[in-house]
């Protein structure tokens, strides 16, 4: 048998791969085929030969459960990282030569999204109409994890963060107000001392929104006693709180901008010290082959924050 034909018989098919990613994502036959377009019963056949082909039981199964023994959750995460390599090399052979065409999955943040991807979406469509961005937005953590499964192309973050594995474009500089009630701006004596705030009337969001840390390394904020327990959910629930003369918080000036204080009888000061800023910047994949496309997005993002001198 020729060295051609063996590899032939025994390489495993792309299509059971995906087969088997899509299972341990849904841990669930029915659900699994559904995203993969196919019948259950197809599904299966397609892990069972995928067992065939490796010579290894992947799925552990009884009447009721199946679980991932070792070997396949081994096979599910070298999977993923072969998927993605290989939409990579479609995704380079097709835009060869024409770096914004086609289509760009966005994970966003949620301190970023509201204020800046309608802007980004709406210039692409005008300069870029042969480019189509898919947007999701969700915490830090859950974003790089979806880009490290392929999920995502490209991330817009709030940085720093761990981006080890992955390359990155810093695209703007975003500084933090504090924001108070215009009734209690004679109680705040400027330059700023937090000792002289009263204790936990400095409202945050919850940890896993990244800018918490931000704010906190960024705006000094060492003593937690001044931090209320109370974790809002989004920066226009910090808004509310604080319209409500309940104490002070920091927003990030792309939210400023984008008229998060209209009809509100807040206004902002800046916090002690050398202004605090988060950078902002974009985040993907080192195997990734749209690199090209990527730092083009980024100039234009630069150009829509008005910074494309200041990086």
């Amino acid at each position: 048998m020729s060295l051609v034909i063996y590899f032939m018989k025994h390489l495993p098919s792309l299509k059971n791969l995906f087969y088997l990613v899509n299972l341990h994502q849904e841990q669930n036959f029915n659900r699994a085929a559904k995203i993969c377009h196919v019948s259950q019963s197809t599904l299966s056949s397609g892990i069972q030969n995928l067992e065939e082909q490796l010579g290894h039981q992947l799925i552990e199964r009884d009447h009721k459960s199946f679980i991932f023994t070792a070997i396949g959750e081994e096979v599910v995460m070298r999977s993923r990282k072969l998927l993605t390599d290989v939409d990579d090399l479609v995704e380079l052979v097709k835009h060869q030569g024409e770096p914004m065409t086609g289509e760009i999955r966005l994970g966003c943040i949620p301190t970023i999204a509201p204020f800046l991807l309608s802007n980004v979406v709406q210039h692409c469509k005008q300069t870029y109409p042969d480019l189509t961005l898919f947007l999701k937005e969700d915490t830090t953590d859950r974003l790089i994890d979806a880009l490290s499964k392929g999920e995502l192309d490209l991330l817009l973050l709030a940085l720093p963060v761990d981006t080890s594995g992955f390359h990155s474009m810093k695209v703007g500089i975003d500084p933090f107000k504090m924001v108070v009630h215009k009734d209690l701006t004679d109680e705040i004596h400027e330059p700023i001392d937090y000792q002289d705030l009263p204790d936990e009337s400095i409202f945050l969001l919850q940890a896993e929104h990244c800018i918490t840390g931000h704010a906190i390394t960024a705006c000094q904020l060492g003593e937690s006693v001044k931090i209320n327990p109370f974790a809002a959910t989004s920066l226009h629930t910090l808004v509310q709180m604080v319209n409500c003369k309940l104490g002070t918080t920091f927003l990030p000036q792309m939210a400023i901008d984008a008229g998060i204080l209209n009809n509100t009888d807040l206004t902002t000061m800046a916090p002690p010290g050398e202004t605090p800023y988060r950078d902002i910047g974009l985040v993907w994949r080192q195997t990734s082959s749209r690199i090209l496309t990527f730092r083009t997005l980024g100039l234009e993002i630069q150009k829509l924050l008005g910074q494309e001198d200041a990086i």
